[in-house]
């Protein structure tokens, strides 16, 4: 998928879980690419992408209705996901990691560090840490050595907002989300340290514990009212927001 349809792809699932493209509303090629101000190709491309993320349904005869989301679904999705990765985290911290992977997750920690260490996050910001934390996450996976995790994660991942590709965070009040990552990626480096001394119960724990800051921190770092939000979502592979040709977020 090109930049630019990357970018078709988070501005709509950013309309999905803000409400603007309401559950139950039908929706189609044609109005979406004009009211995107994008050509009909990517459009297709987004929609059979959130018809697999499980925000679309697929109409009989053409284009898509808008799913219905409910809290408990994201939220049992988040918690199958932090009890694989939690194994994920146990199984690499029993057999230990290889080089190449111990170097990889330091890596991640140190551009991690880079972000957070000057006290702010911009929204650049946020979608450099969504790629690193992607590579973390999927590091942790591949030193668990077990492949069924990786299957169930897959499959599990097609529950809206289950995956960790998928960052939702509030644009308007960034010193929340800076707390809010920073604590995440705080989470990391205890994670690692856990998986590098071997200590497997206690790295489960940790990323199992991990999980929650992709819903429930967002809450306990809250100091607004939520109605003045303004949600803002990173897909896969997210482009930044200076890229022409697509609507911006």
């Amino acid at each position: 998928m090109s930049r630019a349809g990357q970018r078709v792809l988070s501005t709509l699932r950013q309309m999905i879980i803000s409400g603007e493209l309401e559950a139950g509303e039908r929706i189609a090629e044609i109005p979406t690419a004009e009211r995107l101000g994008v050509s009909r190709t990517p459009i297709r491309i987004a929609f059979r992408a959130l018809e697999q993320e499980g925000l679309l349904t697929k109409l009989e005869r053409r284009g898509y209705r808008v799913r219905e989301v409910t809290q408990d679904e994201v939220s049992g999705a988040i918690e199958v996901r932090g009890v694989l990765e939690g194994l994920a985290a146990r199984q690499a911290a029993e057999l230990g990691v290889s080089a190449e992977i111990r170097r990889g997750l330091l890596e991640c920690l140190s551009e991690g560090d880079q972000l957070f260490d000057k006290g702010y996050v911009s929204e650049e910001d946020i979608e450099e840490y969504h790629d690193l934390n992607q590579r973390f996450h999927a590091l942790i996976i591949e030193a668990s050595c077990n492949p069924a995790i990786s299957t169930a994660m897959s499959r599990n991942e097609h529950l809206p907002f289950a995956s960790v590709t998928s960052i939702a965070f509030d644009q308007n009040n960034m010193k929340q989300e800076y707390r809010r990552f920073n604590f995440a990626h705080m989470q990391h480096h205890a994670v690692f340290d856990a998986i590098d001394r071997g200590q497997g119960t206690r790295a489960e724990a940790i990323m199992r514990e991990h999980a929650n800051a992709t819903l429930r921190y967002a809450d306990i770092f809250a100091d607004k009212d939520p109605d003045e939000s303004e949600v803002r979502v990173i897909g896969k592979g997210a482009p930044s927001s200076d890229e022409d040709g697509s609507a911006a977020h």
